[in-house]
């Protein structure tokens, strides 16, 4: 029986996407090397590299100089100039924008910080204020625009492009790929600020080709993205990833979600500035009030690690209660999922040396012994930066899977 057209374009699709993927991972690389890498014939890799170099994906370098035998082949990599991409965050306190290439060089750089209380249709407002800046510096690279990947924080539907719901942004039913989409011309690609940053670490951090692994990263809350087999579960809903609103400590402290006793609530940078007040309103002995000049409201993550380097108890002693609580909840992670790594991001990493040796030691202690010997731990290298350069690889991630669709819608 004929095969049809239909059926056709999709093994077309599917074998350009097999193309771009290897390329993605490894470049340069020459036909014949895609050939043998893929399994596809070479009148096959011929044909798709030219639609693909004709779209303006994938360039070639020049010769093959270490090839040793036969005639040397031409090299390809992906193409810096097949556009830009914008990444953008949007979460308590800040919005962070960048602008790359189709090789996720940054091109542009943008963040600005905001009140925490600032107006829903505000935040917006800025935020569309500077994805034009980031498209406009585009334009000027001369780059055509391919999409814009947005990480928010909260309960994201990615099949209709909405934030449906952020506890800590107290938003709601926000239809970002409605309002961006139309707005600026070009497809919008949307996930919570978990699985985002998890995505950034998988294209470009510390997890770089990992198939299994858990992203957990402190801003307000606690940010969970789980990857397996290479891409980011998302759950029958795409809800996945809550891992800060699993219930820990029945009763208590309330969280921003409505809930008590979260895991976030034990974690998150707001415990650890919370359990500080506390302690210093109770009389604990401490430098952090110098520190912030006796203002509570100043203390932050930073200022508790610097305290701690200086040998605060209060602050070691805090950092030691972090680090329990995270523990024991990866180590719950660990025997759920069997992941090969666990990546600790955003303010996690400026407190590395503090939290790692203890949560490696609960670990062992706790996870049981096969899933606890297969996983590594390690910080993230993206730091607070995960998110928008996952929001980035949002973009390349969907153009990779499905560069025909892409270029043709």
């Amino acid at each position: 029986m004929p095969t049809g057209r239909a059926d056709q374009n999709l093994i077309k699709r599917l074998n350009s996407a097999l193309i771009l993927n290897h390329l993605l991972a490894s470049s340069p690389q020459s036909r014949a090397n895609l050939a043998q890498q893929t399994g596809l014939n070479r009148s096959t890799i011929s044909s798709l590299v030219n639609d693909l170099i004709e779209q303006e994906f994938v360039r070639e370098l020049g010769l093959d100089e270490a090839r040793s035998r036969g005639r040397p082949g031409i090299l390809l990599e992906l193409n810096p100039h097949g556009g830009c991409i914008v990444g953008i965050e949007v979460n308590v306190g800040y919005i962070t924008v960048i602008l790359t290439d189709f090789k996720a060089n940054t091109l542009w750089r943008r963040y600005i910080e905001v009140d925490e209380d600032i107006a829903q249709c505000d935040m917006l407002s800025l935020s569309e204020a500077l994805i034009q800046e980031a498209l406009d510096a585009g334009v000027a690279h001369g780059l055509r625009p391919l999409g814009i990947g947005l990480g928010v924080p909260g309960l994201v539907d990615r099949q209709r492009g909405m934030l449906t719901y952020s506890p800590v942004l107290s938003w709601r039913n926000v239809p970002f790929r409605d309002l961006w989409s139309s707005h600026f011309g070009i497809p919008l690609y949307i996930e919570n600020d978990g699985s985002t940053a998890a995505l950034g670490e998988y294209y470009f951090g510390v997890a770089k080709n990992r198939q299994d692994f858990l992203y957990l990263g402190t801003g307000i809350g606690l940010a969970g993205g789980l990857m397996l087999n290479g891409e980011i579960y998302r759950g029958a809903g795409g809800f996945a990833g809550e891992v800060g609103h699993m219930i820990v400590e029945s009763g208590g402290e309330l969280c921003g979600c409505g809930r008590r006793g979260c895991w976030e609530t034990l974690v998150g940078p707001r415990a650890v500035t919370r359990g500080i007040r506390h302690a210093l309103a109770n009389g604990a002995p401490s430098l952090i009030p110098d520190l912030v000049n006796h203002n509570p409201d100043l203390i932050t993550m930073h200022i508790v690690v610097n305290a701690a380097n200086k040998g605060d108890q209060l602050a070691l002693d805090t950092l030691s209660d972090i680090a329990l609580n995270l523990g024991t909840g990866i180590a719950n992670l660990i025997n759920l999922f069997n992941p090969s790594m666990i990546v600790l991001g955003g303010n996690l990493t400026l407190a590395g040396d503090y939290l790692l040796p203890p949560i490696s030691r609960i670990i062992a202690s706790e996870a049981l012994h096969e899933p606890a010997s297969m996983v590594a731990l390690a910080l993230s290298v993206l730091g607070m930066d995960a998110c928008v350069k996952g929001a980035i690889a949002l973009v390349i991630d969907q153009i990779v899977r499905e560069p025909i669709a892409h270029y043709t819608t």
